[in-house]
């Protein structure tokens, strides 16, 4: 009886195993995403739980000194300088691969079980780390998550892009009055939130001129954006102006609701635990959609996410077809990759490193335990990413008409 017991667990783990490989064979890029919700995941909870834990290590805990905020940082640095290091050595190994004959492109889509053991060795024996190396790390990732946070906005143009061509491509009315609609009520919503950032940063009876300025600034760029768009000489399109606008304005609350608690032009002071909350959320959701949609939109080997080898962005192909080519069923003969696999690591390394950031407070020191994402660096970090926004979606614009002989994407 035992012995069929036996039998029957050995088979049904096997048959487990080989689903699981048939899956993430088909959908390798799914997969990835999953493995890095998973790490966004343990990075929270230690986050909330290993305090006391880490005191136990002598290697770690070398001070009396320590506050809880220094453990918590410690824990999320660790765990994400394993996932970096997971990504960051998958992308190096992928440079080069041209096609699916190249041996490493096996690599990239199966063998999910070593992965996992990988994976989960990696992040163990990152708290096994001297404190100097991470802190190492630490003052690394700020440039990493400021990078990342630069693919993002590059991620956020092809996204709106792809959207208003999708639906002009239609050539139907219905889809013109909806460019218009949504381009309109984007505009709407921006200005309108502006309105409120007012009254948020800017209380009365204090001097909030900083705060005004980003403010104002915001709502000059939203208009500017309408006003190139429309322009004759200029190819371009309502509706990615005001989704650009809205993006804007959110970075310009998120980061003035990260200025410090005590900072007499933060009108949300009262609402610390509830603010940085929403802020953490928000954070982690447009972290998982980038890494999510560039996951994705790697498939339809847009100039900027693919090889040189691969199909030019005019030849989009869908999801299931792109994953098709991935897994080698769409032809026998060799063909080229549909995206590139170290770009697509890379993503996830700089990923790893925002969402540390974003949950350490960029690794100063906050004045609770209950705020994340607090203080003068994550404000800054924030509006220089809503400027560099600004600039790449203008210059997306313009470019054309200083470079006629190009094509842009």
């Amino acid at each position: 009886m035992s012995c069929l017991a036996s039998c029957c667990a050995s088979l049904t783990c096997g048959l487990c195993t080989s689903v699981a490989s048939g899956v993430t064979r088909s959908s390798a890029r799914l997969a990835y995403c999953g493995l890095f919700g998973v790490s966004l995941i343990v990075s929270w909870v230690l986050r909330e739980v290993a305090s006391p834990l880490l005191k136990n290590f002598s290697w770690i805990n070398t001070s009396d000194n320590l506050s809880k905020e220094w453990f918590q940082a410690q824990a999320v640095l660790r765990v994400s300088l394993g996932n970096f290091l997971f990504f960051g050595v998958l992308a190096l190994i992928m440079i080069g691969i041209k096609d699916q004959n190249d041996r490493r492109d096996s690599w990239h889509h199966g063998g999910w079980v070593a992965k996992l053991v990988i994976w989960v060795l990696l992040v163990a024996l990152m708290f096994f780390l001297p404190n100097g190396v991470i802190t190492i790390y630490g003052f690394l990732s700020k440039f990493g998550a400021g990078f990342f946070l630069l693919i993002q906005v590059i991620i956020l143009l092809d996204a709106t892009h792809s959207w208003n061509d999708s639906w002009v491509a239609k050539d139907e009315q219905k889809w013109y009055v909806a460019l218009l609609v949504v381009s309109v009520v984007c505009y709407i919503a921006t200005f309108v939130f502006s309105g409120i950032l007012f009254m948020w940063f800017n209380p009365s009876g204090h001097d909030c001129g900083l705060n005004v300025f980003f403010i104002v600034m915001t709502m000059i760029l939203a208009f500017a954006f309408a006003v190139i768009a429309l322009h004759p000489k200029v190819n371009g399109s309502l509706l990615p102006a005001s989704v650009i606008s809205v993006y804007c304005a959110y970075v310009c609350y998120s980061g003035l609701s990260s200025e410090p608690r005590d900072y007499v032009c933060n009108g949300l002071h009262n609402k610390s635990k509830a603010v940085t909350t929403s802020t953490l959320v928000l954070g982690m959701l447009t972290t998982v959609l980038s890494v999510l949609y560039s996951a994705l939109r790697a498939g339809s080997a847009t100039t900027f996410m693919s090889p040189p080898s691969s199909p030019r962005s005019g030849e989009k192909k869908s999801l299931l077809a792109s994953e098709e080519l991935e897994s080698g069923k769409g032809s026998p003969e060799a063909r080229p990759v549909s995206y590139s696999y170290t770009f697509f690591h890379l993503i996830f390394a700089l990923a790893s490193m925002y969402s540390a950031m974003l949950l350490s407070g960029w690794t100063s020191s906050s004045e609770s335990s209950e705020l994340i994402d607090v203080g003068w660096t994550s404000l800054w970090v924030r509006i220089c990413t809503e400027w560099v926004t600004a600039g790449l979606y203008v210059w997306s614009l313009v470019a054309p008409l200083f470079f006629p002989d190009r094509e842009f994407y």
